[in-house]
């Protein structure tokens, strides 16, 4: 059978989306990923590139329109790689996002078990407390289009808070008044490589310029417009990366003026947040999120919790609102010194912490014989490094609750801890990020009664659809 050809259009159905909110169709028996479709749409699709193993298309007309199908309530949706899914509606978004997460525990976690629900956000704009605007060797301030480095300048963003575009406003204008440069990633030239700016619930921000250098000309007019555009400012912090890779952050910081930290609350705790410490970028939803997380590890009072990846200790500490004593480890050195500080400032004399990777330390603690109750992790995307399994597996905790924001990780690393023991029995998915193709996952693995013997591999579930 013939693959579909480049610059011809062809007719077929969506039948569901890609990983990046993308239409699925088959052509020919391949599978064409489709910008702008809608699942149970028909439409007349124009190949653009043909792949070994996939093409890419778009939709150029439509026979069928999907009834949760809308016009794009922002300008530069088909500009900027923001988000994906605004061309539909808000259920549709979260059935593609629940979908994704139930096909990835059972196609590649093996599992039965089906995802309870998904929570959706009750506020799904202007909801990011933390925003990364990249700047353009030209002085461009946006965002990246889809799968590019190329910057999209715009002045005004649905799932950013207001501060924050002010902010970037005011950097955009600092940038070609005094003909600052912006940073070239092929040549390594340039000075200004991002803006970042964290902002809390009573809508105070800390901003941080990061640059390829040690200091900015006319740093007093760039604090002096920051503070004019973003009057609930806390602080202005200069960030060093002089790294030639795609790391937003650098290692080390300057303060400009004011504070280099800004206070939030979350699950009614009080968080001090340094900007290189993890923090999720939607609070309403993350309290939601911990709440599921919390639930899960079923906890009374009397547990001893684990819990690896843990930022500025907000997962640690709500869960030592519930048990007997947490311990939390992470390898940012400044986000265990705010996990540290926010744990004596809540009065919680029954959290520790460890900074250091995730592996070494749950080794070393493995190899002491700590045997935790609940061991939680919130790992980064690329999920966990097989020495935390090996090292969580030895350690024997009753449950595993695995905080996850990637479906395609979480799917792999189900399949990779039943090997140890450990079956998946609960999952619900939480949107913290509308618009996008983020959606964030918690999943409850408990300790099988009679696990694999040391050395074996315990045969998959069977797939359900």
């Amino acid at each position: 059978m013939t693959s579909p050809v480049k610059n011809q259009v062809y007719t077929a159905e969506i039948l569901g989306y890609s990983s990046e909110g993308l239409g699925i169709a088959r052509i020919h028996g391949q599978v064409v990923f489709v910008h702008d479709a809608i699942r149970g749409e028909v439409c007349d699709i124009l190949i653009m590139k043909v792949g070994k193993s996939a093409a890419f298309g778009k939709a150029v007309a439509w026979h069928t329109v999907s009834p949760h199908r809308r016009e794009p309530d922002c300008p530069y949706y088909r500009r900027c790689g923001g988000c994906a899914y605004r061309h539909m509606d808000y259920a549709e978004e979260l059935w593609a996002k629940g979908q994704r997460v139930q096909d990835a525990l059972t196609r590649l976690g093996g599992s039965h078990v089906q995802v309870e629900e998904i929570l959706g956000a009750s506020q799904p704009l202007h909801y990011r407390n933390k925003s990364q605007y990249p700047v353009s060797p030209d002085g461009k301030v946006g965002f990246y289009r889809a799968r590019t480095h190329c910057v999209t300048d715009l002045t005004a963003c649905l799932i950013q808070k207001p501060q924050a575009d002010a902010a970037a406003g005011a950097l955009r204008t600092y940038l070609a008044e005094y003909r600052v440069p912006g940073y070239d990633e092929k040549t390594g030239t340039g000075l200004v490589r991002h803006l970042y700016v964290r902002t809390n619930a009573s809508g105070q921000s800390l901003l941080c310029v990061v640059v390829n250098g040690e200091a900015l000309p006319h740093e007093d007019a760039l604090i002096s417009a920051l503070r004019r555009a973003v009057p609930d400012a806390v602080g202005v912090v200069l960030g060093v990366n002089t790294r030639r890779d795609n790391v937003i952050l650098g290692d080390r910081y300057r303060t400009l003026w004011g504070r280099d930290t800004l206070t939030d609350t979350l699950c009614g705790h009080t968080f001090r947040l340094s900007i290189p410490s993890f923090y999720q970028v939607n609070r309403d939803q993350a309290q939601v999120l911990y709440r599921r997380a919390v639930d899960y590890a079923g906890l009374t009072g009397t547990e001893l919790v684990l819990d690896l990846y843990c930022g500025a200790g907000t997962i640690t500490l709500t869960m030592a609102d519930r048990a007997k004593k947490v311990i939390g480890a992470e390898i940012v050195s400044a986000a265990v010194e705010n996990a540290r500080e926010n744990a004596a400032a809540n009065g919680m004399e029954n959290a520790e912490f460890f900074c250091g990777d995730a592996g070494d330390i749950a080794s070393k603690l493995a190899a002491e014989k700590l045997h935790p109750d609940v061991i939680c992790v919130d790992p980064p995307r690329k999920g966990l490094a097989p020495e935390v399994i090996d090292a969580m597996a030895q350690m024997g905790p009753q449950r595993i609750v695995y905080v996850s924001c990637d479906p395609a990780t979480l799917g792999r690393d189900v399949k990779l801890l039943e090997q140890k023991g450990y079956r998946l029995t609960r999952a619900t998915a939480v949107d913290l990020f509308p618009g996008t193709a983020h959606v964030e996952t918690v999943a409850l693995l408990s300790r099988e009664t009679n696990p694999p013997t040391a050395g074996t591999t315990k045969g998959a579930c069977g797939t359900s659809e």
